[in-house]
């Protein structure tokens, strides 16, 4: 054969394998290839290795599965009091369907950014400005919720729609700040007042135990004294008691030596005598001495001599 020939087999034969190389395609994780065949949707590829008809297919679109967020520029709203403030709002969505992602809307980020808008000053006009700012969560499912069933056709999921910044007029700021500073005033004497007040309630206690104390100790010196009085009196009635009870023994005793020693009428008579004696002994200014005592004088020379005797 020709060597010319040789060569042009050579350089086919390099062109069809440079030809299938480049008509080879590795579709990575998280992505999906649209394809089309002679201008029309053929099928869409997912991840792993595929070849293409050179000239017949062609790649529409490389779509990313992965959730997607998207910050769009704040909105101009008007509340149902009047009031313009700037909103800007943040979408989470991520794909679901290549194939209606990329033939179902043009443009579709600039369609999901357009019917926020529109989505967000509808809720807001619907809502004053004190609810604006406090139902953040509710603006956010009304939003996710409506834009979910507008973007379902285009092959889109809306995951999650958060309302970025809410930006109130510059004079509904100073009297939003103004407003803050009046309650944080307020709740600071609130709180002043409370410290005050339970601290006078511990200061009262503190005086109410302190009294209950000092009576509980008054109550108990007092009772301790009482005792101690009782003690006394207890001790010195049992010494006047013994007392009396040795005066009776002596006495008694005295009266049983006379008994033993027969003494007579005269003895006892003298003994009384004394008996009155003693009784002179004392602050009496009188003493009367019974008539059978009168005589006794005479008679007590003569007991002497017969106790001599």
């Amino acid at each position: 054969m020709d060597p010319i020939a040789y060569i042009i087999i050579g350089l086919i034969a390099a062109a069809v394998i440079a030809l299938v190389f480049t008509n080879i395609r590795v579709v990575p994780q998280s992505k999906a290839y649209v394809m089309e065949r002679l201008g029309a949707y053929s099928e869409t590829w997912d991840t792993g290795l595929h070849i293409k008809v050179p000239f017949i297919d062609r790649i529409a679109k490389i779509v990313s599965l992965k959730e997607q967020v998207v910050d769009f520029d704040p909105q101009p709203v008007i509340t149902k009091d009047n009031v313009t403030m700037q909103i800007d709002t943040v979408v989470f969505y991520q794909i679901t369907d290549p194939k209606l992602y990329t033939y179902g809307v043009e443009r579709p980020i600039s369609a999901i950014e357009n019917l926020s808008a529109t989505t967000l000053r509808n809720i807001i006009g619907e809502l004053e400005l004190d609810s604006t700012l406090t139902s953040r969560d509710t603006i956010n499912a009304k939003i996710r919720v409506i834009l979910d069933e507008a973007t379902d056709p285009w092959g889109i999921k809306v995951n999650r729609v958060e309302l970025k910044n809410i930006i109130p007029p510059r004079e509904i700021q100073d009297a939003m700040e103004k407003q803050m500073k009046a309650e944080r005033e307020r709740r600071e004497a609130i709180l002043r007042a409370e410290g005050e007040k339970q601290s006078k309630i511990l200061v009262a206690e503190g005086h109410k135990e302190s009294k209950i104390l000092e009576a509980q100790a008054d109550k108990q010196s007092a009772i301790l004294a009482a005792e101690a009085v009782k003690e006394a009196k207890i001790r010195e009635a049992e010494g006047e008691a013994e007392a009396i009870a040795k005066v009776q023994h002596a006495n008694a005793e005295a009266i049983k030596m006379l008994n033993e020693a027969n003494a007579n009428d005269a003895v006892l008579k003298l003994k009384s005598l004394e008996a009155f004696a003693k009784a002179a002994d004392g602050q009496a200014t009188k003493i009367i001495i019974p008539s059978e005592l009168q005589g006794l004088a005479g008679l007590a020379e003569g007991v002497i001599e017969s106790v001599k005797k």
